[in-house]
């Protein structure tokens, strides 16, 4: 049975609110939250759903989940928490609870690490400078080259969803960067990296024997032939021509206004987007709080939400579980395929 870690990111968001949802369902797994037992049980109250916390001793594994109740791993709050209102001095105990579960899963005591939104500008206004769990988690594991991936989508089986047979997976080529900072970001170096990490985890992870990845230009119209810019020249054509001499099926650079379209789509099995916001507004669309994204490049298996904190719906009842599930069932998918 996998056994997976969740932390629920920003105290004051969401992420409390839909780790309590989720340990009312059943779950054919071993699930523990790392976060503060006193915040779950007050947030469970203001829900008013029932929550049993059974509390885990460091370096111990998560049990088989038990519905209504939550396994917890503690890190403790430095400050109390309302839900709705940001707090920076909360920010190191967010920090904390990545930490510590990711170096849970990295000593093998879990399988995969499952998190909720953080809120980036509230850890950098404590003086932390922070630009992403992406980034943070590659840090922490030693991992050169992250790779952010969303996949939207899924086939039912037995009636639970399956993000894994995701009909849309859209990689970042770069991650959270200013626009103006974009161009120079794309380098013949890095791009190769990034096209090598998601080549090889689409295929050991995703089971994708030979997978078609479907490239994005950088400009409008790819370039239009170096009128509108010179990167696809310069940069992108290059490093393409490159990995489709060692075989890999790479299709592009295509120009992204149109490579989103299903004719298009069908042709790839993955779409590798220059930018943060080239790609992830089309996946959004399509699969919009169903959506999971997953960090390739790492040692260890994460899966997260595909939205933010909601602070306006903390607390309320409100908010929808529906991408912290899937990113429950992706992990699952990934860490029994992972498993020996």
């Amino acid at each position: 049975m996998p056994r997976l870690l969740l932390t629920p990111g920003e105290p004051a968001g969401i992420g409390p609110d839909l780790a309590i949802v989720l340990a009312q369902q059943p779950l054919q797994a071993a699930l523990a939250a790392v976060a503060d037992p006193a915040l779950l049980l007050a947030r469970a109250r203001q829900l008013g759903l029932p929550l049993r916390i059974r509390t885990l001793a460091p370096g111990a594994s998560p049990q088989p989940h038990q519905a209504g109740e939550l396994q917890v791993l503690p890190v403790d709050l430095s400050a109390a928490v309302t839900a709705g209102q940001l707090d920076p001095r909360n920010a190191p105990y967010v920090l904390e609870t990545l930490r510590l579960a990711a170096t849970q899963v990295l000593a093998g005591t879990a399988d995969a690490l499952v998190t909720a939104p953080v809120h980036k500008g509230v850890i950098n206004d404590a003086a932390v400078p922070f630009t992403g769990h992406t980034e943070f988690l590659a840090e922490l594991c030693g991992a050169p080259t992250p790779v952010m991936m969303l996949v939207a989508g899924g086939a039912a089986d037995g009636g639970v969803r399956r993000p894994v047979a995701g009909v849309l997976r859209v990689a970042l080529a770069t991650t959270h960067l200013a626009l103006r900072d974009v161009p120079a970001a794309i380098t013949r170096a890095g791009l190769e990296a990034v096209l090598r990490v998601l080549h090889h985890d689409l295929r050991a992870r995703f089971a994708l024997a030979n997978p078609r990845i479907l490239v994005c230009g950088l400009n409008p119209h790819a370039g239009e032939g170096g009128h509108l810019g010179g990167e696809e020249i310069e940069v992108i054509g290059p490093v393409l021509d490159r990995l489709r001499a060692e075989g890999m099926h790479l299709i592009g650079p295509l120009p992204a206004d149109t490579l989103f379209t299903p004719r298009q789509l069908a042709e790839g099995d993955a779409v590798l987007a220059m930018y943060h916001d080239q790609g992830l507004p089309v996946l959004k669309h399509a699969g919009f709080g169903e959506a999971v994204n997953v960090t390739l490049g790492l040692p260890i298996i994460r899966t997260s939400v595909d939205h933010g904190t909601a602070l306006d719906l903390a607390g309320s009842g409100r908010a929808d579980a529906g991408s912290l599930q899937a990113a429950v069932q992706l992990a699952l998918e990934l860490a029994r395929g992972a498993r020996p």
